[in-house]
C-alpha cells in the first residue's frame, strides 16, 4: 500500500495529488487529501485523520509519501519508513515560505528520505524500486531522538 499524506496545512497541496492521480494502477493507495479539491480516482480518501490512523497507515505501508513537513517525516521515520517527501512551495501558494524546500533537501543530505523536488518526478522515484524498507540503525535512532526531542518541547 501507498499512503499519502499532505498533513493539516489549511493550504491545498492539488500538485501532488495530481502526481498521485497519475500513477498506475495495481496497487493499493490511501490518500489523506486535507484541504485540497484535488481528489485521486485511483485511491481511497480522507480529508483528515486521528493521528493514531496516520501512524497505523504509516506502519502498514509499503511507501509513505508526504509533504515536507518536519512532524510527517519524524511520523515516517519513528515507525521505521523512509518517506518519499515533496515539498510546499511558496510560488504555487501551497507554504508562506520554501523553508519545505530547506528541510526536505536536508532531510535527503542525511539519507533520511528520498526527496522529490518536483511532483512530476514522483511516479519515477515510486518505480524506482523504493521498498520503504527501514531505515540503517544509526537513521532509526536520530528518529527516534528527534521525535523525543519534538514530545518534550511540546509538553513544556
Amino acid at each position: 500500500m501507498i499512503f499519502v499524506t499532505v498533513g493539516t496545512n489549511e493550504a491545498r497541496f492539488d500538485r501532488l495529488l495530481h502526481a498521485v492521480a497519475a500513477l498506475p494502477a495495481g496497487e493499493e493507495i490511501v490518500v489523506q487529501y486535507g484541504a485540497s479539491i484535488v481528489r485521486p480516482g485511483n485511491a481511497t480518501l480522507h480529508d483528515f485523520m486521528p493521528f493514531e490512523q496516520i501512524v497505523d497507515h504509516v506502519e502498514r505501508a509499503r511507501v509513505v509519501v508526504t509533504h515536507a513537513g518536519v512532524g510527517s517525516i519524524i511520523v515516517s521515520l519513528s515507525n521505521g519508513k523512509k518517506p518519499v517527501v515533496v515539498p510546499r512551495l511558496k510560488q504555487f501558494g501551497e507554504a508562506v515560505d520554501d523553508h519545505q524546500l530547506f528541510f526536505g533537501r536536508r532531510f535527503a543530505d542525511a539519507g533520511l528520505v528520498t526527496f522529490v523536488e518536483s511532483p512530476d518526478e514522483l511516479g519515477g522515484a515510486l518505480a524506482a524500486e523504493h521498498d520503504g524498507a527501514g531505515l540503517a540503525p544509526k537513521a532509526g535512532a536520530l528518529a527516534g531522538d528527534l521525535r523525543t526531542f519534538i514530545e518534550r518541547s511540546i509538553a513544556a
